[in-house]
């Protein structure tokens, strides 16, 4: 397991690998996502968070996922196309991945360790949970499903440093 954020490689949406080292210095808000979820307004709130403080050092990363519900079941164009087309979604998104099981992505294994959930439990409750991380590349906080992108404004002001 790596020992920080920016040891991971993902694939982008368009199939590309990328590291998670082109982030460094930045503040993420790493959010598995789904296309047919009844969180999938989310998207809207995240677009929010990245237009308002993007410039200042956010990036939100969006990951597909069709663990809950099979609720992502389309391949990265329709994916794309919905979250462009519905939602105005400009920030990153990946390619499909599975964050609970044993094929669960070696980054969402990561954050899961380094931010348990409730109770100590690790297993991503559902589409949506979200994890903050730091400049220095450190996962702060992990949110629930539930946890709105407006919620989390506070404390990405604060990681940003104001």
């Amino acid at each position: 397991m790596s020992a920080s954020i920016y040891g991971f490689t993902v694939a982008r949406l368009s199939g590309e690998e990328m590291s998670l080292d082109a982030y460094r210095g930045k503040v993420l808000l790493i959010v598995n996502t789904a296309s047919r979820c009844g969180l999938t307004p989310q998207y809207a709130g995240l677009e929010a968070l990245w237009q308002r403080f993007g410039e200042r050092g956010l990036v939100v990363l969006g990951f597909p996922c069709n663990q809950f519900g099979a609720q992502e079941p389309g391949d990265a164009t329709e994916i794309s196309a919905f979250c462009t087309t519905n939602y105005g979604v400009s920030f990153p998104l990946f390619a499909k991945i599975e964050v609970n099981g044993p094929h669960t992505h070696p980054l969402y294994a990561y954050l899961k360790s380094a931010e348990p959930g409730v109770l100590g439990i690790e297993a991503i409750k559902w589409n949506f949970t979200k994890f903050l991380v730091d400049r220095s590349g450190a996962v702060v906080r992990r949110y629930a499903p539930t946890t709105t992108p407006e919620q989390i404004a506070d404390d990405i002001e604060a990681a940003l440093g104001g």
